[in-house]
Formats: structure tokens, sequence, C-alpha cells
């Protein structure tokens, strides 16, 4: 039997496993949802055990367990290190949802659920991947070890702790990743770099109380007037982040990376017409596909305060706050960005209002060379199962791990991804194409047999 026949055959019991785990909520960063990550993550133990892995663990973290599974029955072979994540985003607005998002449905060809592409679905692939090589031909032509957490959407604080003290069980020729997307349908990709990451929460505060605007307004700072004049004052008018020593560590784009972006053949008017926009907004001087994959961002990701019920409220509030992060890229220190801006917001504060900042998740940006001969082995296998061999790029997202694994590990990390952009991973209604659920299996199956 080919593979194709075998993952034809098995389709169907595949998915309604797969939608058993995506069933479970397990939402890393609400706490009320502990117990169901820890529900996902026994899932995970049993259907590896049932894949035919061996030496299955859970190891409990300050969070989060991570789970790890082994199969090292390949003497000279290379050892792949599979690793992937089973939390998930959370879910607002879950009126935005066509159906609930813990109820798995297929709907014109795609799988929709919270975790169906990011990353659920992805790691599943590499389970039945495995399971079908044992299956067809009794063990496997490499070394496998798998390393799956339970915190990743919640910047895996836990996790480098675990890869410095597992160092020699984790050891591994590669890490193997599928958690990024291809160019398009039909168009694999191989990720070579992914943007750092930083992020903190700011609050700003006035007076003692709400106060009435008929009897103040006019004679007293407004927490909301004051949160919107500082964060206007975080990029110019070219879209070019204000802070000061914020680009210290971005590379120049050389002409042979401009060269590549252009290759992907990105087309912008698709971008803005599918996103309902008037027209695309960044950095000047850039293109979509440079600002998004090779160049540092500031972005506000939630600003709030006063009065947000229906109808109006004379109020002039108290306080104010936004929550912010920051896209990094080669060798920005996350915690030096994070100072520069806490700084600059102490600096521009409107009179009267005092600022306090909270700062959290840190994490560098992770790049390898394409010239990588697992890379090119990578590319190859794409190439076999989709007719056309995957482009190297640059993601403008962030797998803070990423650069713990190549750093600690010190092996090269393939960033072998079967999503699209636009299946809504973070956003209502996340969906997974099953095409490349089908063409994934297969691929992940040609790489293994051929690395």
């Amino acid at each position: 039997m080919t593979y194709e026949q075998y993952f034809q055959a098995e389709r169907d019991a595949q998915l309604a496993e797969l939608k058993e785990w995506l069933a479970i909520p397990s939402i890393s960063a609400l706490s009320v949802h502990k117990e169901d990550v820890n529900s996902a993550a026994h899932w995970l133990t049993d259907t590896l055990k049932r894949a035919g892995l061996e030496n299955i663990e859970i190891h409990p973290t300050a969070g989060h367990p991570v789970i790890y599974a082994d199969y090292l029955h390949a003497p000279g072979k290379p050892t792949i290190l599979v690793y992937g994540h089973y939390d998930v985003q959370p879910v607002d607005p879950l009126n935005l949802w066509t159906t609930p998002p813990f109820e798995p449905e297929i709907r014109d060809g795609k799988l929709y659920a919270r975790g169906a592409t990011d990353d659920k679905g992805q790691v599943f692939m590499h389970i039945k991947a495995i399971e079908a090589i044992l299956k067809q031909e009794g063990t496997l032509p490499v070394n496998i070890k798998l390393c799956i957490e339970g915190e990743e959407e919640i910047g895996s604080v836990n996790l480098p702790p675990f890869l410095e003290a597992s160092k020699d069980k984790l050891a591994a020729d590669a890490v193997l990743v599928s958690d990024t997307a291809l160019l398009e349908r039909g168009r694999p990709a191989i990720c070579t770099g992914l943007r750092g990451l930083c992020s903190l929460e700011v609050s700003v505060h006035t007076a003692s109380t709400d106060l009435h605007s008929g009897s103040y307004g006019g004679g007293v700072p407004n927490a909301l007037h004051a949160l919107v004049s500082l964060l206007s004052s975080l990029h110019d008018d070219k879209g070019r982040v204000a802070v000061e020593g914020f680009y210290q560590g971005v590379p120049e784009l050389s002409p042979l990376l401009r060269e590549e972006f252009a290759k992907q053949g990105v087309n912008e008017e698709k971008i803005r017409e599918s996103l309902g926009l008037d027209q695309l907004y960044g950095e000047e001087g850039y293109s979509f596909v440079e600002r998004v994959g090779a160049r540092p961002t500031l972005e506000l990701n939630g600003v709030y305060g006063g009065f947000q019920g229906e109808g109006s409220k004379t109020v002039i509030p108290k306080e104010a706050h936004a929550k912010i992060t920051c896209r990094l890229v080669g060798d920005q220190d996350p915690q030096h960005i994070l100072d520069a801006v806490e700084a600059h917001l102490n600096a521009n504060i409107q009179a009267g209002a005092k600022v306090q900042v909270k700062q959290m998740e840190k994490a560098r940006a992770f790049n390898i060379d394409p010239s990588n001969p697992i890379l090119q082995t990578a590319a190859d296998a794409f190439g076999k199962v989709y007719g056309t061999r995957a482009l190297f790029t640059k993601d403008g997202g962030s797998i803070p791990i990423m650069e713990s694994f190549s750093r600690i590990l010190k092996a090269p990390v393939v960033l072998m991804g079967f999503g699209l952009d636009d299946e809504n991973l973070h956003a209502p209604d996340e969906h997974f194409n099953l095409e490349n659920f089908d063409k994934g299996l297969l691929t992940i199956v040609e790489f293994l047999k051929t690395v």
C-alpha cells in the first residue's frame, strides 16, 4: 500500500481523532483553563502511545507541562527532534465565530476550531506521519524525539529552563517544527527567519476618582486624552517608530535579500482587497513583504478606559490603559527595547498625568542560513509532494522558543509549516485547509525518509 493509499484509508478516523483534541479548550493564558491544558497534555500522551512512540513522559513545570517521547532504533542515522505546542489562544470575541471554537466542524474542505492550524492540527500531522511509517515499515528511517509544550501562546516561559536541563535528552541533528505557513495555496515555503517579540502594559492615572465633565471638564487632565497623546508620540508621520534607540541592531536590507523578497511575488493589491482596506500602511520605503518579514514594529494591541457601556456618560476618566507589542529583527535586544519604550513614555507623558509600565514578554529574533543541507532536503520534500519546491522566506510572526532551541541545542531548526496566512490563527473562525493536511502528511513522510 502506498502512503497516499494509507492516508486516504485512514483520513476519516484521523480527522475524528483530531477533532477530539481540538475540542479541549487548552487556553494557556487563562487560569480557569488550567485543567483543560492538562487534559490536552494527557490526550497527547495517550495518542503518542497508540502511535508507537516510546519513553513518553509528562514533565511538570512552574506552569503547564512539557511532553517528551522518542523512538530511537536507527543507529547511525540522524536524530530529528519534533517541536510543537498543544496550547491555544483565547477565543474572544466569541460572537464572531460562525460555530463554537471548541466544537470542531468541517466546512468547504476546511476544519474550523481554535487550534486547528495553530498548532494542534500541524503537530497532529507529525504524530500520524510517524505512526504511518511504523505501521507500513515496522520501524523509522531516522531517530525521532518529540518535545511538545503547553505554553507557546504565553511566551514559552518555562521551556528554556527545561531545554537547559535536558540538553542530553533532547540532543538532535535538527529540530523540525510545523507552526508556520505556505506562501499561498500550492506554494510551499520554509521560514529562515522569525521576528523576536517584547510586550508591555501601560497605565495612565490622573485624579483620584472619575470626574463629572460638566464640573471639571477643561480644568483637569483626562487620562484618556493623556494616553492617546502619549501613544501617538510612538510613531512619526512616515510610519517609523519614534523611540530613541529602537532601531539599534536592525540590519539594513541587502539588495540580495530584497531580491529574495521580490521572488515571492506578493500581490499587495490582492492583500489590500482581501482585507477590505482602502490602502496598506507601514514604514515608508519598504514593500509589504519587507515590512512584515524583515522590519521591526511597535503595535497597539488594546486601548481601553472610561465609560464602555451603551449610551452616554459625561465622565472624565481617572485612568486609561494600553497593551503594546514590538516585533524585533536582527540583533535587537528585547530588554533594551522595553527600557527604551518605557523611557520614551516617561519622557512624553502629559502634565498632570502619571504613567506606569509593566514589562512582560521577551524573545530574540531567529535566523538560519537557507543553504543548510537539511533545509535543502526539506525544500525537496515539499517539491516532490506539492510539485513546486519550497521557497525560503522570513516570517513576520514570532515563535519565541526557536532562538532558544537553536542556541541551547546547537541544532538547525527546520520550519516546515503547512498553514495558510488567511486561516485566522489568533482570530475568530480559525481553520485548517485539509488539502494541506493531506499533503502535509505525505511531505513529512518524504522528509523523514530522505533526510
